[in-house]
């Protein structure tokens, strides 16, 4: 009696194997497992030779575990087993030469760098779930991202309006804007300068993940900048120079603001992102150096005015003026665009490994 023989399609992962036998309205489906490789089928069901018994045996590459998981729908019979060393097989069966009734199925079929990676999603999935299961859940999360989210839109709002004002001045006035920069968005500048300063409290809180130093630096450096070069000296409020560090500010904010808001309700704009983390590659050295360009135009007027000079004893002199402190600071200022830099561009290569990692 001619022993008939169903058409049976393939595939494997690292620790199981799958069999997809074409028989519809199986019935009295019997699998066994003789040894530790060779895997029996029999059944009664519709098949290419009509409605008849099928049967066909597999003697596997390698010993497989005894246990047989099978699924008998009206179309097919789906069998998974598992191997017992998890590893790939550079074939299904013992004998090179494959049974004329068994192809690859394509439709689950992958290779073995495409399965690693498959293995690796299902891990990393895995271990998410098992730290999420053993974090606990902070009760107060919404109420930060609130905080958070209001904190930057305000932020981005108030840099916004210098930007704006800034840019519509400059094309209705041309060079003349330059002069008055300070007198019409210095009270601006100043609230949300005020309002950086929770920057650096947020990382202390725990409510951001950036850094505390680099935070302070940029924080301490603006308001050196603004409440102390420019404040306090009203020979500096009508120099060019206020223009070019107020627009150069204002022009990294309007995009560094609305990317943090938007993150925090879990939203994601690829221009906008490409905009935050490539920007500030120019911007941010080109404010550093207009913030030295206006310490080194003050230095003599500190010089001339005594403001802030420290009282010395009548052997050493009069007084200590504040302009060697400001030399001070333009060597600290380029000490921490070093800083800085490094830092933005290790945030920057790592936003684009993540994005890279969740495209493939």
């Amino acid at each position: 009696m001619q022993i008939l023989t169903p058409q049976v399609f393939w595939a494997q992962r690292h620790g199981e194997i799958f069999l997809r036998v074409e028989l519809s309205d199986a019935s009295d489906v019997d699998i066994s497992l003789q040894g530790h490789n060779t895997l029996q089928f029999r059944a009664q069901g519709h098949g290419a030779k009509g409605d008849n018994q099928y049967e066909f045996s597999l003697e596997f590459l390698e010993p497989v575990k005894p246990e047989i998981h099978q699924k008998s729908t009206q179309r097919q019979v789906d069998i998974k087993i598992r191997k017992r060393v998890e590893r790939w097989w550079e074939r299904l069966t013992l004998r090179e030469k494959k049974p004329l009734f068994l192809a690859p199925d394509f439709d689950r079929w992958l290779d073995e760098s495409d399965a690693e990676m498959e293995l690796q999603a299902k891990e990393e999935k895995i271990n998410k779930i098992s730290v999420e299961s053993r974090v606990r859940k902070d009760p107060y999360i919404g109420l930060k991202k609130g905080y958070l989210f209001m904190y930057n839109l305000v932020q981005f709002l108030g840099f916004s309006w210098i930007f704006v004002n800034m840019t519509v001045r400059l094309f209705i006035l041309g060079q003349d804007s330059f002069y008055d920069t300070f007198h019409t968005t210095a009270d601006m500048m100043y609230f949300c300068q005020m309002m950086a300063v929770l920057e650096v409290v947020n990382p202390l809180l725990g409510l951001v993940k950036t850094g505390f130093f680099p935070a302070m630096i940029q924080v301490a450096g603006r308001n050196v900048i603004l409440f102390v070069v420019f404040g306090c000296l009203d020979e500096m409020q009508n120099k060019a120079v206020v223009f070019f560090v107020f627009y150069l500010w204002s022009s990294i904010e309007i995009f560094r603001y609305p990317f943090y808001m938007l993150a925090c309700i879990g939203t994601d704009w690829k221009l906008l992102t490409w905009l935050r983390y490539s920007l500030w590659i120019p911007l941010y050295p080109l404010g550093v150096v207009a913030e030295a360009v206006a310490v080194i135009q003050s230095l003599p007027i500190f010089d001339e005015t005594r403001l802030f000079s420290v009282p010395l004893p009548s052997a050493l002199g009069h007084s200590l003026s504040f302009s060697y402190t400001l030399q001070l600071y333009l060597v600290l200022m380029f000490l921490g665009l070093f800083i800085n830099f490094r830092h933005l561009y290790k945030q920057r290569q790592r936003r684009y490994r993540s994005r890279k990692r969740k495209i493939h």
